[in-house]
């Protein structure tokens, strides 16, 4: 398994990355701003305009180093990498249990894990901030958690793909239509009305939109690790461009790692009003700074150390989407009966 914490994000728009030896450096208008040794990383994010010398791009490829360009919302772009190395034998399993009974199961498995974390994230708010929130506030979660467990009930016993994936969604709107609720800052700016996407339409949609693009890329490179193909998946359709796997896999981390990130940087103050921009489309944008700490927090809850319910041990959070990879592709190759979604507990 890569080491973690070794994606290296470039936000500082106009940068020019350089290799200087076994080394990248970083310059703005002529002037260095930072050196890294290269061999330490798996990744480079690239946010806005920076740009990459083909030299240090050719290095990058020949070792591995993926280089993902995102817009400065947050939005995929584009992504180069050298030549792939996925494990045939693994891949060709993949590809025949992406639309069998097999895949079916994997996707139910992955929808259990997604609405069972999203009933955690509301049900912890309920135990550990119900006395500071109005009482319809209360009610209006607590209802939204048994409904949730009515859909995992429900997805339990699905065999159709169709059905489980409006499931998903039945628990999504259910899930985002009390998640203002959450949200303990008085802002009429930071308020939440729902899920706004291409572009993001409010402060708290474009913290999102920028978080799940973060997690897609990490789940994306925890497959590749692996050696299984992130463009075929069992739960999102497979279309051109699209790296369906990734988003299956993300589907579980998507309440624990962005969504309660998202909550704590706003209810701690961290990321407010005035660290938001609105353009002429309706589109709303972190600034810079605020995307700096954002990016340094993300990197920092990924340091935290949390039990993994089915290998039982503790691991930082940031490799979770590796051991999930890990599980999937074990699973496809017979070693473990069933695939084990993230739970937290």
């Amino acid at each position: 398994m890569r080491p973690l914490l070794n994606t290296l994000y470039i936000t500082t728009d106009g940068a020019w990355l350089r290799k200087d030896g076994e080394n990248l450096v970083m310059e703005v208008d002529g002037e260095q701003r930072a050196r890294v040794p290269v061999h330490m990383l798996q990744g480079l994010v690239c946010i806005g305009r920076v740009l990459v010398s083909p030299p240090l791009m050719g290095y990058c490829a020949e070792r591995g180093i993926t280089i993902s360009y995102l817009s400065p919302n947050g939005k995929f772009l584009a992504r180069v990498e050298g030549p792939v190395s996925g494990n045939v034998l693994l891949r060709r399993a993949q590809y025949r249990q992406s639309d069998g009974e097999q895949g079916m199961a994997i996707a139910r498995h992955m929808v259990i894990g997604k609405i069972f974390n999203q009933r955690a994230v509301l049900a912890r708010a309920v135990r550990d901030h119900s006395s500071s929130m109005p009482e319809a506030n209360v009610q209006d979660l607590q209802h939204a958690v048994l409904r949730l467990r009515r859909i995992t009930d429900h997805a339990q016993h699905c065999n159709d793909l169709d059905t489980l994936r409006g499931l998903e969604g039945d628990a999504a709107q259910l899930y985002f239509g009390v998640f203002d609720h959450l949200i303990r800052v008085p802002s009429p700016a930071m308020r939440f009305h729902g899920r706004s996407r291409r572009p993001p339409r409010d402060a708290v949609n474009a913290l999102l939109s920028l978080l799940y693009t973060l997690l897609t890329h990490d789940c994306r490179s925890a497959l590749e690790t692996v050696g299984l193909d992130p463009a075929v998946g069992f739960l999102h359709r497979d279309r051109p461009g699209r790296p369906s796997l990734a988003l299956d896999v993300m589907e579980e981390f998507r309440p624990v790692l962005a969504d309660r990130l998202a909550l704590s940087l706003i209810n701690r103050k961290q990321i407010g009003e005035k660290d938001f921009q609105v353009m002429d489309n309706g589109a709303v944008l972190l600034k810079d700074e605020a995307r700096k700490t954002l990016l340094v927090a993300w990197q920092e809850r990924k340091r935290e150390s949390l039990q993994h319910s089915f290998i039982g041990e503790a691991a930082p959070i940031g490799i979770f989407p590796f051991l999930q990879a890990q599980l999937l592709a074990r699973h496809l190759r017979g070693d473990v009966d069933a695939y084990p979604p993230f739970i937290w507990k």
